[in-house]
């Protein structure tokens, strides 16, 4: 009898493996939700590129959640007043790094946040080789707030396509490393290129990865010394942490979020109607043309760094839902 017993647990166990293996099969030859692939997603965006309208009751609603989870207002840069001195700074990209404020640090924040708020007409331009020959310069520029990301160029033979304005620029500190030699000889190509951006904040993660402190505090030193139009603004890793954890908790499986998103993010938060460019991940067109993967040239990203293709899923589901306008190919031609 005891050996009769003794067996029906391991013939359970034995039952609910054979079950598993059955349920694993199923789900892995017809899957009951997939992600759609490239070629389907350019073809949901063909049949509702032009079918847009604005939802404010959806706007209200999102950006209740961006207020509640990242206070995008008070806490997308770092102040005087929610980073007082002795406050702790964790590294939201180096979880077991972390900078006390100090009085040579807490002297750098500007004293509350700088933008008149609410913003009204937003424009976040990405850096996407879909506005090649897009013809949206003038379009951008006429919006009240221009945010772009990673100091673009701003030539004239692209102006025709992303515009001349911008108020606010990300500057990752990898770009000070690379294109400006971590402005450890001249700061004098730095502070000139910076010119083409105007009377712009300057947005620099200084506290997102430990070797991003130094360059993005010789940045901020570089202008303020030669009394530049542009003031740094150093985002707030708490902000920064809080806008991933928005995005991860809705289904972006990313080792970290794009600077698109992160700019993305913040427009919704502050501004009443937000129209992106340049977001489009994909290597052809609506007209299945090759596209570079940036307006000025064709460098890939780290791969596995980022998961462009989910991202664009995501803002493509809140242009559907009259959240935000995303500005897929030509821009239409103004009159006047």
């Amino acid at each position: 009898m005891m050996m009769m017993m003794s067996r029906y647990p391991r013939s359970r166990w034995l039952g609910w493996a054979a079950l598993c293996v059955v349920v694993l099969y199923w789900v892995y030859n017809y899957p009951v939700c997939r992600l759609p692939t490239d070629t389907e997603i350019v073809q949901e965006v063909l049949r509702h590129a032009q079918a847009w309208k604005q939802n404010k009751t959806a706007i209200r609603m999102l950006r209740k959640l961006l207020e509640d989870c990242c206070e995008p207002r008070k806490m997308f840069a770092l102040t005087k007043e929610n980073s007082p001195m002795g406050k702790v700074l964790w590294y939201d990209g180096e979880f077991y790094y972390s900078h006390t404020v100090n009085k040579d640090t807490y002297q750098l924040f500007v004293k509350e946040p700088p933008l008149r708020l609410p913003l009204k007409k937003c424009s976040v331009v990405g850096n996407g080789g879909i506005l090649k020959q897009s013809g949206c310069g003038r379009e951008i520029d006429l919006s009240d707030f221009i945010m772009r990301c990673n100091l673009p160029p701003l030539s004239k033979e692209y102006t025709n396509d992303i515009g001349t304005r911008t108020h606010l620029v990300t500057a990752n500190p990898s770009i000070i490393e690379k294109r400006f030699n971590n402005l450890q000889w001249s700061r004098k190509p730095f502070v000139e290129s910076m010119k083409v951006y105007g009377k712009s904040y300057i947005y620099m993660p200084a506290f997102s990865m430990k070797p991003g402190t130094e360059p993005s505090l010789r940045a901020y030193y570089a202008l303020n010394d030669v009394d530049s139009d542009q003031m740094v603004l150093f985002a707030n890793p708490d902000f920064l942490k809080n806008v991933d954890k928005f995005w991860k908790r809705r289904g972006i499986r990313a080792k970290r979020l794009s600077t698109g998103l992160f700019m993305v993010s913040l427009a919704l938060g502050l501004c009443e109607e937000v129209t992106i460019y340049g977001f489009w991940p994909f290597n052809s067109s609506l007209g299945e043309s090759t596209v570079k993967h940036h307006y000025y040239d064709n460098v890939l990203p780290f791969s596995g760094f980022h998961t462009m293709s989910e991202e664009f899923r995501r803002l493509w589901q809140l242009h559907k839902e009259g959240v935000l306008h995303m500005r897929i190919g030509s821009c239409p031609a103004q009159v006047g």
